[in-house]
């Protein structure tokens, strides 16, 4: 067994027995050493595996003491349930409640904790108009001829260069561009399937994702998925003679905020592979961990090609400048045909500005400090649920991501919630936006981008005394 395998199964499984409640606030954890004997491991993996936890706020350290599992407020708060979707195909969408939420972006005055983007303020805006500029410098004619049809080399190759991070070990031919992560997902189902195939998802998703797929006739079916660890396993293998693809978002999914075990990962590519159904992979949230090691993707366990691995810089650096990629493994061929066919080249200007960030490094400089921030965010988001939200409130525990789900009362509405808490300017996303069937009703996500002030920490509050007014 690996090193990196042994560190990631023992921190991996100290995580889970916090996070579950199985090792409470307070206790004490086996020194290093213990930790050393007990598991074959040196000391430097062990203090390794404690850093990691630590990063992670779940445990902390004390001066002589060793280290003990931390007592920050928000582990005291219960997780939100396992869904439970039904097993049979649906399309309801909520159509009129999504168009009617998505409709405050842009709106000014409204605080929205709704849109799960980081806002402007937390983006290197000066740094990326320098970029552009630099760009119709380098390109030939300006950035005014076709890129080819893979799209932007620089950009591909520092994609693959950051892949090395986790497993993907990617080359540039293996990347295709894309206008943004639903442009690339978009060309995914479009190439793989056809009207009345069925594609498997989490429960809850993103909207934007089972809208896209119903508009292209697909069946979708939700499948079971814990608040900590994604889709249930037993739940896919049970359907697995009912889909034709599956549609995955491993890292810190919308809305959940989920992050399935490396092993989890491993078995469901296999799974997949084993029965001939692609797997689309939604990777955007990936660079957003909060903890010290990015995780991996199922796109590291893919042996086959089966992995459609999507990403884009959209809730990282620049929303609006529609940069996404694909790495499409044995379907690269019907991926590139369908590009020529829908949209020739990708925007050549904007693809070399973000290839060169990337390329500079002030990406991952970015990315350090935004982490941080989004980490700090969650906390402080957290705090202020515990103490004004109503009693009982539960919610999820992201490893990263910009989504905090909650879970309120099964007699609070949160449409209804929206409805008050747009009057006070301040929009949410409620829970029955992510599902085509009758749940989360109880439920909403919020946004964390937002950068933390005594605004938002009072709109928090409010938002808090609205919940407890409908219970």
């Amino acid at each position: 067994m690996s090193k990196s395998f042994i560190y990631d199964e023992i921190a991996n499984k100290i995580a889970f027995q916090i996070r579950n409640g199985i090792l409470k606030a307070g206790d004490k954890l086996p020194s290093v050493r213990t930790l050393c004997q007990e598991h074959g491991i040196s000391m430097n993996t062990a203090k390794r595996i404690f850093l990691e936890l630590e990063a992670q706020s779940l445990i902390e350290s004390k001066p002589q003491s060793g280290f003990f599992v931390s007592k920050l407020l928000y582990l005291n708060l219960p997780l939100p349930e396992i869904s439970r979707p039904s097993l049979i195909a649906n399309n309801t969408e909520p159509n009129e409640l999504i168009t009617k939420v998505y409709s405050n972006m842009g709106r000014e005055g409204v605080t929205l904790f709704s849109i799960s983007v980081p806002s402007g303020n937390l983006l290197p805006l000066a740094k990326l108009k320098k970029e552009i500029l630099y760009a119709t410098r380098e390109l030939r004619e300006g950035g005014t001829e076709y890129e080819p049809l893979q799209g932007n080399v620089k950009l591909r190759r520092m994609i693959a260069a950051r892949s090395l991070a986790w497993g993907g070990n990617l080359h540039e031919d293996d990347l295709i561009t894309a206008s943004g992560g639903m442009n690339s997902i978009s060309f995914c189902l479009m190439a793989l399937g056809k009207p009345g195939d069925t594609i498997a998802m989490e429960s809850p998703c993103y909207p934007g994702t089972f809208q896209l797929a119903i508009s292209l006739g697909f069946k979708v079916l939700e499948l079971p998925t814990h608040p900590v660890t994604g889709l249930e396993i037993e739940a896919l293998k049970k359907a697995i003679p009912k889909i034709n693809l599956c549609f995955l978002v491993p890292n810190f999914n919308t809305p959940l905020g989920s992050c399935m075990p490396d092993e989890h990962k491993k078995e469901i590519t296999a799974l997949l592979a084993k029965h001939g159904i692609p797997l689309i992979e939604d990777d955007v949230y990936g660079d957003l961990y909060f903890g010290s090691q990015r995780p991996k993707c199922c796109k590291s366990f893919d042996l086959e090609g089966n992995v459609l691995w999507c990403s884009s810089v959209s809730k990282t650096l620049a929303p609006g400048y529609r940069v996404g990629w694909i790495a499409p493994g044995k379907y690269k061929d019907k991926l590139l045909k369908l590009k020529l066919v829908h949209s020739i080249a990708s925007v050549s200007l904007i693809q070399e500005a973000v290839g060169n960030f990337l390329k500079t490094g002030r990406y991952e400089n970015h990315l350090q400090q935004l982490r941080r921030t989004l980490k700090n965010n969650y906390q402080n988001y957290v705090h202020t649920i515990a103490e004004h939200f109503p009693e009982g409130t539960k919610t999820s525990r992201p490893q990263g991501g910009l989504g905090l789900w909650l879970e309120l009362n099964k007699q609070t509405d949160t449409t209804e919630l929206y409805d008050l808490a747009i009057k006070k300017n301040i929009s949410i996303a409620p829970g029955r936006m992510f599902t085509l069937q009758n749940q989360f009703q109880n439920c909403m996500r919020l946004c964390i981008g937002l950068p933390w002030s005594d605004d938002i920490k009072f709109k928090l509050k409010q938002l808090g005394s609205l919940a407890k007014m409908i219970r």
